[in-house]
C-alpha cells in the first residue's frame, strides 16, 4: 500500500493537503477504511467519503463535516454532476474513465492529490493486472494542459512494503490559463 499503513494517512497526502484551500470541501474517492477522510476532517475540511462499500466508514459519519456516499462509479454515472471540490484525494485506486470527471469536479484553486500503483508493481504483489497499474507518465498526461503540477513521482517505495507507485499533486489555476 503506497505511502502508509492501512490506518495512517499517506505521507504523500499529508505532504500536500495543506495546499487545499482552508475549509474547502474535499472528495475522498474510493475512501476504503477512511484514513484520509479522518485526516482531512481533522484539518477542518468538510469531506465527502465515496466508496462502493461504506460499511467500513460508518463510524466516520459521526465526525463533524463528514458525509458518506455509496456509489459504484465504475458502473454508474458520476454522482456529483456539476458539483466542485476544493480538493480531491485518490489513493490505491485506478479507474481511468474517471479522470475527466475528477478534473471537471475540481474547483478553481482546487488540489488533486492522487497516488496509486504503477507498472512494475506486478514484481512486488497485488495489484499485478496492468488494467490497475499506471503507465509511465500517465498521471502527468491526465492533467496536462488542465492543472499545474506541483509534485510528481514515479518511484519504488519500500515502506510499508515494496511497491511501484506513481503520485501527483496538481492545482487548477484560479483563473485564466488551462481552461
Amino acid at each position: 500500500m503506497p505511502g502508509g499503513s492501512s490506518n495512517s494517512p499517506s505521507a504523500w497526502v499529508q505532504r500536500w493537503a495543506g495546499l487545499i484551500p482552508a475549509g474547502g470541501r474535499v472528495l475522498d474517492l474510493a475512501a476504503g477504511s477512511g484514513r484520509h477522510t479522518r485526516y482531512l476532517a481533522g484539518l477542518r475540511h468538510p469531506v465527502e467519503a465515496l466508496d462502493i462499500d461504506i460499511a467500513p466508514l460508518a463510524e466516520l459519519a459521526a465526525l463533524p463535516g463528514v458525509a458518506l456516499r455509496r456509489a459504484d462509479v465504475e458502473q454508474g454515472p458520476w454522482p456529483y454532476g456539476d458539483a466542485e471540490f476544493a480538493g480531491i484525494v485518490v489513493t490505491n485506486y485506478l479507474h481511468r474513465p474517471l479522470f475527466p470527471d475528477l478534473l471537471r469536479s475540481l474547483a478553481h484553486g482546487g488540489v488533486l492529490i492522487y497516488e496509486t500503483f504503477a507498472l512494475g508493481n506486478e514484481r512486488y504483489g497485488r495489484p499485478g493486472n496492468p488494467n490497475f497499474l499506471l503507465l509511465p507518465g500517465e498521471l502527468l498526461e491526465a492533467v496536462r494542459g488542465k492543472l499545474r503540477v506541483v509534485g510528481y513521482e514515479d518511484v519504488l517505495v519500500i515502506q510499508p512494503k515494496s511497491a511501484a507507485v506513481q503520485r501527483i499533486c496538481a492545482v487548477r489555476p484560479v483563473s485564466g490559463g488551462f481552461r
